[in-house]
This record gives C-alpha cells, sequence and structure tokens, in this order.
C-alpha cells in the first residue's frame, strides 16, 4: 500500500469517530444537563528515507467539551436544580464521584436526593444530602443552601476541575477527572429549573453532512486507488 492510501485510511478512521460523536450530540440534544463534545485532529509528520519529501497522517484521538451554558428551562419542581455559571454537582455512582449539571433529583426511600438513576446528589463535604419526608417546603438558596421548613439542611456540593482536559466523560452527562476538582467559591444555583442540552442542532446537523460528504469522498478515492492497483496488475501480470 502506498503512502496516499495510508493518509486516507488515517483520514477516513478520523471521520468516522468524528461522526459518531457528532450523531452522539444529536441524540442528546433534548438530554437535561448534557455537554456537546467536539473532537481535536492532530497531524503527524515524519521525513521519508529520501531526505527530501515527508509523509503527514491525521488522527482524530482527543476530544473537547463544549462548557457553555445550556438553556434554563422553569418545571417549578422542588427538587429541579440548575446551576448558572462554572459548576457541577458531585453524585455518588457505583464508580465513584462523578460530576454533572443534571440536576433534575427526587427523594428516595430514605429520604436522600437521588437522580433517575439511584446517584446520590452529595453536599459541599462529600456527604449524602437528605430531606426529611414531613418537609412541607424545600428551598434552595442561590450559594446552594437546602432549607426544610425554613430549617438549613445542606449546602449542595459546586465544584469545578482542576483541569477542564482531562475530564473522562463517563455517560452523557457525567465526567470524572483524574486530577480532582474545588469548590466553586460563589455558587449560583436555581430552584425550579433544568438546564438544557447546549448542543445546537441546525450547527451539528451541518456539520455531520460535511464529515458524511468528507467520508465519502475519502472512499471515492481509495476505490479509484484500488481500481488503479488492479489495472497494473492485470496488465503487467500477464
Amino acid at each position: 500500500m502506498d503512502n496516499a492510501n495510508y493518509t486516507t485510511l488515517t483520514r477516513q478512521a478520523g471521520l468516522l469517530r468524528e461522526m459518531q460523536v457528532v450523531a452522539n450530540n444529536i441524540a442528546n440534544m433534548s438530554t437535561n444537563g448534557y455537554r456537546r463534545e467536539g473532537m481535536i485532529f492532530s497531524e503527524h509528520v515524519k521525513a521519508l528515507e529520501d531526505g527530501g519529501a515527508s509523509l503527514s497522517m491525521a488522527s482524530g484521538n482527543a476530544w473537547l467539551t463544549d462548557d457553555r451554558q445550556g438553556p434554563l428551562a422553569q418545571t417549578g419542581g422542588s427538587f429541579d436544580f440548575a446551576i448558572e455559571g462554572e459548576g457541577f454537582f458531585v453524585v455518588m455512582t457505583p464508580e465513584g464521584e462523578q460530576l454533572t449539571r443534571a440536576g433534575a433529583f427526587t427523594p428516595g426511600p430514605e429520604g436522600e436526593l437521588l437522580a433517575a438513576d439511584g446517584a446520590q446528589l452529595l453536599d459541599a463535604g462529600g456527604a449524602p444530602i437528605f430531606v426529611p419526608a414531613d418537609a412541607e417546603s424545600i428551598s434552595l438558596a442561590a450559594d446552594g443552601t437546602l432549607s426544610a421548613d425554613g430549617l438549613p439542611l445542606a449546602e449542595v456540593g459546586i465544584v469545578r476541575p482542576l483541569n477542564t482536559l482531562d475530564m473522562i466523560r463517563q455517560a452523557d452527562t457525567r465526567f470524572s477527572t483524574e486530577s480532582g476538582w474545588e469548590p466553586v467559591e460563589f455558587p449560583r444555583v436555581v430552584q425550579g429549573f433544568l438546564e438544557g442540552s447546549n448542543v445546537a442542532p441546525v450547527n451539528e446537523i451541518t456539520r455531520m453532512i460535511e464529515v458524511q460528504r468528507a467520508y465519502e469522498l475519502g472512499q471515492n478515492f481509495l476505490d479509484r486507488e484500488d481500481e488503479r492497483i488492479r489495472a497494473f496488475l492485470r496488465t503487467f501480470g500477464r
């Protein structure tokens, strides 16, 4: 296989991964707390043996999370929380503590605040938050202080990653980090709202079309190269 084919194959592999990323963004454009994902391509250049030419290959090997604010939708739910500005909620999952912008919670059997899949919402100290079963009024202050019938219960943990570049997506709306996180000094949390996905549908569909066309061009080139090689073998292999 010649250099042109190698280069095209690496490009095709990257475009295929980008198509998967874009498709996942589109699938989650209505998912509360979802943050759009993008792909970063890197170029690798190597000098060839003749000393005059070089071989360039590109690969899609890194992902970038879009940290732009998603739209806030009013729900009126007492346990629907949304963060304005920077920060993440911390939830306890079977895989450990993870970060999320999805703020839809409900009281569990023992009063703990749970996400839809059972992940526990944690307070600023890393402990689960519990709400009394007989509480008549639940309120959340802008700084994350949760109160029941006017009495403070806990401070919802709002944190930011120490290094946003090492955030690892564990699920559609959850992340882990290798370097850890720190509290947001002046968080702003609102009750009765949920943050929507920050995916722009028109932009993603446009990008999907662009990637698809680029992939088709690469595939056409490989098909022509394959036919050229076959024609050469038929001609000179007799």
